[in-house]
């Protein structure tokens, strides 16, 4: 099986890395200084330094080169990616079934991917999401993992989740594609607030109440897109908030850390060197939430310390002044 991979950031490269070890990969991105780099250094020094490529890996500047006989396409950009690189495989004609493994909104539509995906390729293309907890660092050094890969069609997402499992990757299917994404999306705005917490150092008290209350905002807001809220308590949901939130190579809880120091919200994008996902979904999730009427009071706070300059202590002390309420609720 053949494997082509669009996007060689640090997740890209960890996931074409890993499928490397049992099937053909081409992994594909549009610079091509990138790509002569990589293809000297035999790694991908920026992003996953020290971390030889495997010999089933190959890299391509040119996309058409990179999808030809191929069985699969995996699609690794941040969120914002996604689209054009939907809209480039369209215009090779291609017709290959496409996974994609950006985990947000889009930022000026409030789409969740698969309804961008639902826009940008013909109808008798099949896809789906591949996505839960997993930094790239670890899935690059082979270390064991485990994913979901969601699809509106059931039995695409049974064929390729076996095809796609090994010893050091698990994948598991789900054909609830709505609550995969947004579990995804909706915990890199809860790890800000973690790392917030962190950064304050408020206690391990004050994480377990955070991660434990910010499942509960995510699953009111999956369930009110159409989601499953059984799915939140899986890979995708509750596995995916905790190493988000907890790990210390979580982009989006450094976010928070560097918020509690007091630091502006440009300087920290300009100086972190990677995406983090959770800033632009945060203020598109608010967005979505209000339409909803649903109520998220972490995801609010989050949007006030990123877009209004509230200070972490204050975004802190007006979460935890809100009136008594019921647990389930």
């Amino acid at each position: 099986m053949k494997i082509a991979v669009m996007g060689a950031g640090a997740w890209g490269t960890a996931l074409a890395m890993s499928f490397a070890r049992h099937h053909a990969v081409s992994l594909w991105a549009r610079d091509t200084a990138q790509i002569e780099s990589m293809r000297a250094a035999g790694e991908n020094q920026r992003y996953l330094a020290g971390q030889p490529f495997p010999a089933q890996l190959t890299l391509q500047a040119e996309l058409g080169v990179a999808v030809a006989d191929a069985d699969l396409v995996l699609v690794v950009t941040p969120t914002a990616g996604l689209r054009p690189s939907l809209r480039a495989l369209t215009t090779l004609g291609s017709t290959l079934p496409v996974l994609w493994a950006c985990k947000g909104l889009e930022a000026d539509t409030q789409l969740p991917a698969h309804e961008v995906a639902a826009a940008e390729l013909p109808a008798t293309v099949s896809r789906g999401i591949l996505t839960g907890p997993s930094f790239a660092q670890e899935v690059a050094a082979g270390l064991p993992a485990a994913l979901t890969l969601a699809s509106e069609d059931a039995g695409f997402a049974d064929e390729w989740a076996a095809a796609l499992n090994s010893s050091r990757l698990r994948i598991y299917s789900s054909n609830d594609i709505i609550g995969a994404e947004i579990g995804g999306a909706v915990k890199n705005i809860m790890a800000i607030a973690a790392g917030v917490g962190d950064g304050l150092k408020l206690g391990h008290n004050a994480r377990a109440a955070l991660l434990t209350r910010g499942l509960a905002e995510i699953t009111r807001f999956g369930v009110a897109l159409g989601a499953r809220p059984e799915t939140f308590n899986g890979l995708s949901g509750l596995g995916d908030l905790i190493l988000t939130c907890t790990g210390d190579l979580s982009r989006n809880r450094k976010v928070g850390l560097l918020l509690a120091e007091g630091k502006p919200l440009a300087e920290i994008i300009r100086n972190l060197g990677h995406v983090a996902e959770g800033v632009n979904t945060a203020r598109a999730v608010q967005q979505q939430a209000e339409r909803l009427q649903v109520d998220m009071p972490i995801t609010a706070a989050v949007c006030r310390m990123l877009f209004e300059e509230l200070p972490a202590a204050e975004a802190i002390a007006g979460l935890m002044g809100r009136g008594a309420k019921k647990e389930a609720a």
